[in-house]
């Protein structure tokens, strides 16, 4: 698999968008220049985890003095500090967790306990390929998806042992991980009014002026400034960390620096900036609305710092994040900070999984950093995350149909981030495994250029609703590109 690295700073000079036609070149991590560092740091979104040990559990009464069973761990009803997401992690990320686990959480201000909920535990096959630098930090756990459960100040666990996993030596079921612990997450608060019902969100980009100069009328006066490689600077962004202003520099030659959006383009506009052979007709989608990572509340300090790359992208794949329905299109920048954090605290990921996510609305929202016409390397299809992007639409599918946005938002982004890289919606690939619960390490597998994760992995992901959509979102995604 061929990764490169860079920071934001060394790929973000350009002056249009062209099309990929090569990776960005290597670059080192640039430190925060200590001189021009602000007093205090830039208002983020922070969030909080609470992580909290899974103990034995009984059938009886917690009262009861009885031996326990490993096959049973969990949480008694209890407290909490306020929190909007729960996802349970163990150490070992290789290995599998063959059972249920079930969440109860009670509503904070009334006291009202859901019924019990499944977390979705075959998650492995959202993760970083195997053998990647990302899967070999020795920080990732293993872990369920998570699940919205909305603002929360309690919450109770059980775990169980099922039938269906292997057996262990003495012809038992096979114990449960060791460390199990639930995640509570609270996503913090938004940064600005987020979008509804797939309005444009109101920008007022903050743009600064070169160091030397006076700050704009409105820019604060501490700024952190971000200095390129390259002769010359980019500009300051008043109220900006050094690490927001390199997540936001990446997009700069499509929207301010500090933007909460990048705007939409026309047909026509969009392909006058793409770049393609001499002679040759551009097949690229009108750009969308994409609300960047500073517009949904990224905290910037907790990713790596330096960004991932692969060489091209070939093919899209498609998840449902199993987060579950239960959240409002005015929730879902709560519901990525929610999702972000799991990834990056809980699960010891590098960054949020997903290259995009995609909202009940159709709003659809910059994931890992690196910049969205870029080819980021991703972590959401074991095996498959070189050469491809992911997209993620919030939500669970397997027995709910997806609103028709979401889907024509799939067509709206693949039609414009595939077309930049040459790609027809409607044909076919050739991807090499990295190997996954489908395909062996090395093997030449031919899928759709927009697929369902489950053409990749073993998995029921995207669900069976939001995939047959599939074929809809591959001729319309195709129609938007001009074939």
């Amino acid at each position: 698999m061929h990764v490169l690295l860079a920071t934001s700073i060394g790929v973000t000079c350009a002056a249009a968008l062209t099309l990929p036609l090569a990776a960005p070149a290597p670059a080192a991590p640039v430190p925060a220049p200590g001189a021009h560092a602000p007093a205090a740091p830039a208002a983020e979104p922070s969030g909080s985890t609470q992580s909290l040990p899974l103990r034995p559990l009984t059938e009886a009464s917690p009262r009861a003095t009885e031996s326990v069973s490993p096959l049973a761990r969990g949480l008694r009803q209890r407290d909490a500090h306020r929190f909007s997401l729960v996802g349970v992690v163990w150490d070992d990320a290789d290995a599998e967790l063959h059972g249920t686990v079930q969440v109860r959480a009670r509503a904070t201000g009334t006291g009202r306990w859901s019924g019990w909920q499944d977390l979705e535990t075959h998650n492995t096959d959202h993760a970083a390929d195997a053998g990647s630098a990302e899967r070999t930090s020795g920080r990732v756990r293993g872990s369920t998806a998570p699940l919205w459960v909305g603002d929360s100040d309690g919450v109770e666990v059980r775990v169980r042992s099922g039938d269906s996993g292997p057996q262990n030596r003495a012809g038992g079921t096979a114990p449960l991980p060791e460390g199990l612990r639930v995640e509570l997450v609270d996503p913090g608060d938004d940064p600005q009014q987020p979008p509804t019902a797939g309005d444009p969100v109101t920008v007022t980009p903050t743009v600064g002026t070169p160091a030397t100069g006076t700050p704009a009328v409105g820019t604060p006066a501490t700024v952190t400034p971000v200095t390129s490689p390259q002769p010359g600077a980019l500009p300051e962004a008043a109220g900006l960390s050094l690490a927001a202003a390199e997540s936001s520099a990446v997009n700069a030659d499509l929207a301010p620096l500090g933007a909460t959006e990048i705007p939409a383009l026309s047909k026509a506009e969009s392909e006058e900036q793409a770049v393609v052979a001499a002679g040759a007709k551009p097949f690229v989608g009108p750009r969308p609305r994409i609300v960047t990572r500073k517009g949904w509340g990224a905290d910037e300090s907790i990713r790596e710092r330096a960004f991932a790359y692969t060489t091209t992208v070939k093919a899209a794949f498609i998840h449902h994040s199993a987060t579950g329905n239960n959240y409002t299109c005015s929730q879902a920048p709560s519901v990525l900070r929610s999702i972000y954090r799991y990834h990056v605290k809980s699960s010891g990921w590098r960054d949020f999984g997903y290259n995009f996510a995609v909202d009940k609305c159709g709003n659809i929202y910059e994931g890992r950093a690196g910049g969205v016409t870029k080819p980021v390397l991703g972590a959401h299809t074991l095996g498959f995350n070189s050469k491809s992007m992911g997209i993620a639409v919030l939500g669970t599918f397997s027995a709910k149909n997806p609103p028709a946005a979401a889907v024509t938002a799939i067509a709206k982004l693949t039609a414009w981030k595939l077309g930049l890289f040459g790609r027809n919606p409607k044909s076919k690939v050739t991807l090499v495994s990295g190997g996954s619960g489908k395909y062996k390490k090395g093997a030449n597998v031919k899928l759709n250029v927009i697929s369902g994760h489950r053409d990749g992995f073993a998995t029921e992901c995207p669900g069976s609703r939001l995939y047959k959509k599939l074929g809809t979102a591959r001729t319309s995604s195709a129609r938007l590109q001009g074939r």
